[in-house]
């Protein structure tokens, strides 16, 4: 049974289901960062997903601004590197606009993402077609912005397959940022780590709300 918006307490299960299938991706993106990158991709996600399980377990949210917050600071600090960085920014800017809110539903993921964005490519200056985890996350919030008024279970699937085609759509692309950037077109046919990563955050928000496993 699909869920048309979530309640404070529902968002904290669906980001904590969230952070346990990073941790069961690790291998999937360690991977995928050793095609192209240095391999600590999955090792630092990883990672990072369990510092947001041991937070929000400890101390649930009351608002979805809260919650936001606390998983961005929690990917910031034990993640490391670019992608500490940018994760962690893809959540707190997410969280800008949101004050207050305790329902989650298609107008609060379309904020999430669009503000996500935002802050994102103001921190890391990359634009889509960059190779970079904006490839996924630009798709999946014009999507979002266009499904705003839908039942969450059916935004966050169509939300998933756009961020989903812009991750396939990495492969064909030349790294403007980045570890990749140096191996030029060698690292055509391979899809960026970071979009991967974007792709399965918001694939697992889905299954979670359509009742998938």
């Amino acid at each position: 049974m699909g869920k048309a918006e979530l309640t404070i307490h529902e968002t904290t299960a669906m980001f904590l289901r969230v952070a346990q299938r990073m941790q069961e991706s690790e291998d999937l993106l360690t991977q995928a960062d050793k095609a192209i990158g240095d391999g600590d991709h999955g090792i630092g996600m990883a990672r990072g997903f369990a510092a947001v399980q041991a937070k929000l377990a400890a101390t649930p949210p009351t608002t979805v601004a809260e919650l936001l917050k606390t998983t961005g600071m929690a990917l910031l600090t034990s993640i490391g590197g670019a992608s500490g960085v940018i994760f962690g920014t893809l959540y707190r800017g997410g969280a800008r606009n949101l004050t207050g809110d305790s329902i989650f539903n298609s107008e609060t993921l379309a904020r999430m993402l669009t503000d996500g964005l935002a802050a994102v490519q103001e921190r890391g200056k990359a634009n889509p077609g960059d190779k970079t985890m904006v490839d996924a996350l630009a798709p999946a919030a014009a999507q979002a912005a266009e499904l705003a008024a839908a039942p969450l279970d059916e935004a966050l699937p169509a939300v998933a397959e756009a961020a989903r085609l812009g991750m396939e759509a990495t492969k064909g692309m030349v790294a403007a940022t980045g570890k990749a950037r140096a191996l030029g077109p060698r690292a055509i046919g391979y899809a960026d780590p970071g979009a991967l990563s974007m792709y399965l955050i918001l694939d697992f928000m889905a299954e979670f709300v359509t009742g998938g496993e």
